[in-house]
């Protein structure tokens, strides 16, 4: 079965509803379609979304004076009367996307028409709850002074992207005990939004990454595929039918802790093996240490040979939680992504693809992997993304209120 399907994943959101009251979810039908397919026409929008032809205008003149979509040049030339291209005004609206990682955080300014205009990257030993708010505050407060100050009015908020349980797992990469407590209750999303005066919503960062990967595929884009975002855990996300798949709490799908056999032959978690914490302990083992600074900056020949027994144990753990994935859900490809280069990735890809293909094969093929797009920018991207998606783009009856 084939999972690209020729009808782009968000198709469904920017078809109209014809019945009376329901403005906001029509508004966001055409400003999604406007979004996903960039240069339509109002003809084009009312026929895509099923609306007519009056309603679908005077919701793009709407759009239009609230500076969130723009006109380009009239086409001339054609069958009919010119036509004139619709598109995202960049400066409709602007969101701060951050991630507060295991190792490192990232704060961004990202635009509505998709587009990361500044970054601010810091690595640290781990997220230290007394100072990691204060820190992230200053640097909202860096990229807001470079804004123009017409453009400081249009920035909607802060998409927040961390670990559901930092407290859990803090102490696996040296946090002192205290931090356990520290982190045990703490609204992310609240201190965010205390720190820097603006509203402020948290994602999973498995989500938040899975999401970024969403819209960085070409359309159409796949409806149903599994993510997994290599770092100092394991993140993970999965896309069925077109959905970026939560539980009620907006937790993702843990892939990572999916069951797997450890280099010893002993249970263990996806976690354990195929993460760059589980990289750091073969390192001490072999008397040597974890680089300073951001994964992609190490010189990973200096790492050798601990590095190539790391990536293919880290292929085979990963390549179980493939297949275990695949007894679930029917998906035909896992895409694979992490903070590491991307010769590393590629040798990453390649020690998982070949485990893949050390397993019985029943009735279907084997699930193909690919790389990721995004990054280690993935999970701050995906929370800026999401935030303006909820606001701007969805039609998820119980998301209509914002």
């Amino acid at each position: 079965m084939e999972d690209q399907s020729p009808i782009d994943m968000f198709e469904p959101i920017g078809r109209g509803v014809a019945q009376a009251g329901v403005r906001i979810a029509n508004e966001r039908a055409v400003l999604t379609l406007v979004a996903i397919s960039p240069g339509l026409s109002n003809a084009d929008l009312a026929r895509r979304t099923g609306l007519g032809p009056q309603t679908t205008s005077r919701i793009v003149s709407d759009l239009e004076a609230r500076s969130m979509i723009m006109r380009g040049e009239v086409l001339r030339g054609r069958r009919g009367q010119p036509a004139t291209p619709l598109f995202i005004n960049p400066r409709g609206a602007y969101c701060i996307g951050v991630e507060i990682g295991w190792r490192h955080r990232e704060v961004l300014l990202y635009d509505l028409a998709g587009r990361t205009l500044a970054t601010l990257r810091a690595s640290y030993e781990y997220p230290d709850a007394n100072t990691v708010f204060a820190d992230v505050a200053a640097d909202v407060q860096t990229l807001r002074s470079g804004m123009a100050p017409e453009d400081c009015g249009r920035l909607v908020g802060i998409g927040v992207a961390a670990p559901t349980f930092i407290h859990g797992s803090i102490m696996r990469i040296g946090a002192p005990p205290e931090q356990v407590e520290l982190w045990r209750d703490i609204d992310i999303a609240g201190r965010v939004a205390a720190a820097t005066g603006l509203p402020a919503q948290w994602f999973n960062d498995g989500s938040a990454a899975g999401w970024a990967e969403i819209l960085a595929q070409p359309a159409p884009r796949p409806s149903i595929f599994a993510y997994l975002h290599v770092g100092t855990f394991v993140g993970a996300g999965i896309v069925v039918n077109g959905s970026l798949w939560e539980d009620p709490s907006g937790n993702a799908a843990d892939l990572g802790s999916i069951v797997v056999a450890g280099p010893d032959g002993a249970p263990t978690y996806v976690h354990m093996v195929a993460s760059l914490n589980a990289l750091d302990h073969r390192l001490r083992a072999a008397g040597m240490s974890r680089p300073p600074g951001f994964p992609q900056d190490w010189d990973w020949d200096a790492l050798e040979p601990v590095a190539s027994a790391w990536l293919d144990e880290a292929g085979r753990a990963l390549a179980t939680a493939v297949l275990s994935t695949r007894a679930m859900i029917d998906i035909e490809r896992a895409v694979i992504d992490g903070v590491i280069p991307r010769a590393i990735l590629a040798r990453l890809l390649e020690r998982t693809t070949h485990h893949l293909g050390r397993f019985p094969t029943l009735v279907r093929p084997m699930p193909r992997v690919e790389a990721g797009l995004q990054a280690s920018s993935a999970a701050a991207t995906g929370a800026a993304q999401l935030h303006l998606f909820r606001r701007y783009f969805s039609r998820s009856w119980h998301l209509l209120v914002t």
